[in-house]
């Protein structure tokens, strides 16, 4: 069957389309993307401004349209951070509702971890061992550990890329002192949660997902995306570490001229770099490997988990 994933997200509205069957992989068969920045559409109350749910709502009736015509058989609505920790969370719900008939989903920030994991899980298979998992979305970071499909420990911190650098880094290129200033919060967040995880032991494979580590591992050298999902691609810590003082010192037109780096992301690249750089050292990684399923698919194996077998 033709299954699509909506994905109201801090950053963008993304639709998957996949042709999927419970016990097969899905396959990508379509894409549409539209970048909306909700975490930054919110006002000084926490809110989601008219302006911001009137695009909202647009976003949603296009990119059902674009479900529409690609055959989409069941769409699965869901959303994160932005909207889940909108003050008027609930009004942008029932008007999206109202107006285009989809229910979106609002997901825990533990319920992003723990699809992510399994996403992460059935890409590499049982014999990757302890998994110890990143992702850096535009609201917020997730780490989960585990040996199983159901991570042993599932953490979410609002250390998004989008979040960061709105709250904290309004130059451009940014000042040096707000540079250290979200250096030393962003540790001090994810310092909370080590220990947490590191009672389970060390991971035997370490992975990260989402767009910012995907951006990083390309400035670094990794292979680009054109060369196929299959193509092992990697981010060492010390990479990391060389390119935060480059970035910082950058505008964002400048980092959007770097290899794999999207206009569209490329303000927020910093503030993701310096969480990327916070996790590893902090969980003692020296390089994770880079996992092309993520949230979205996590949706969509759960999904076929509860589907009967044809």
């Amino acid at each position: 069957m033709r299954l699509g994933v909506l994905d109201v997200g801090s950053n963008t509205v993304h639709l998957l389309v996949v042709d999927a069957h419970p016990g097969a992989r899905p396959l990508p068969a379509h894409s549409h993307k539209a970048d909306l920045r909700l975490a930054q559409l919110l006002d000084d109350d926490g809110a989601i401004g008219p302006e911001g749910v009137d695009k909202l709502v647009a976003v949603v009736q296009a990119a059902l349209v674009a479900a529409e015509d690609k055959g989409v058989e069941d769409l699965l609505p869901f959303a994160t951070s932005a909207v889940r920790e909108a003050r008027n969370a609930d009004d942008v719900l029932a008007r999206v509702r109202a107006e285009t008939g989809v229910e979106l989903t609002v997901l825990t920030g533990a319920e992003e971890a723990r699809l992510t994991f399994l996403a992460v899980r059935r890409w590499f298979g049982w014999s990757a061992g302890k998994l110890l998992v990143l992702d850096i979305g535009g609201g917020s970071l997730e780490i989960a550990y585990g040996i199983d499909e159901e991570p042993d420990a599932a953490v979410s911190l609002p250390l998004g890329a989008g979040r960061l650098t709105a709250a904290w880094l309004p130059g451009d290129p940014p000042d040096a002192q707000d540079v250290r200033a979200l250096r030393r919060h962003v540790r001090t967040e994810i310092a909370r949660t080590v220990g947490e995880i590191a009672r389970f032991g060390a991971p035997d494979h370490v992975v990260a997902t989402s767009k910012t580590f995907r951006q990083l591992a390309r400035i670094a050298g990794a292979a680009r995306s054109a060369e196929g999902l299959y193509v092992q691609r990697e981010l060492k810590r010390q990479s990391v570490e060389a390119w935060v003082p480059r970035l910082a010192g950058m505008t964002a037109a400048e980092r959007a001229e770097l290899p794999g780096v999207s206009e569209g992301r490329a303000g927020q690249l910093l503030a993701g770099a310096l969480v990327a750089e916070g996790a590893m050292d902090l969980f003692g990684v020296e390089s994770v490997e880079i996992c092309p399923w993520a949230l979205r698919e996590g949706i969509i194996l759960r999904r076929l988990d509860h589907m009967p077998a044809e």
